[in-house]
């Protein structure tokens, strides 16, 4: 008699596994014990960094916002009370893509802002 050699839905949850672990290094890529630990542990890190990843970029914007500002004489603070004031509804985001991309309507909006404020 044959012996008892798991089956297909063993192999295909193995398989599963190692295939998410195509790319580490060694064994982490191809033994199904060590394997199993790394993916579970990167899948907890992409879980954890994809809500990291949002406080980041607003963390980013943020800077590059208060570096445009004070070239154009103001600070990131004044500034967006300032366009709270005169009611302009840009985003972190525009904004900073605005100072990156276009300096000189940023500088419009830094002035309309200050204007009002």
């Amino acid at each position: 008699m044959p012996r008892a050699k798991r089956g297909f839905k063993a192999r295909r949850r193995r398989n599963r596994i190692l295939k998410h672990a195509e790319g580490f290094h060694s064994a982490r890529s191809r033994l199904f014990a060590y394997a199993k630990e790394v993916v579970m542990k990167a899948w907890v890190y992409a879980y954890r960094h994809r809500r990291l990843k949002k406080r980041d970029f607003r963390r980013l914007w943020i800077a590059r916002i208060n570096a445009a500002a004070r070239t154009n004489g103001t600070t990131y603070s004044r500034l967006m009370h300032g366009l709270k004031g005169a009611n302009i509804a840009i985003d972190r985001k525009i904004l900073s893509d605005l100072a990156v991309a276009d300096p000189a309507a940023f500088k419009k909006i830094t002035s309309n802002a200050t204007a009002k404020a």
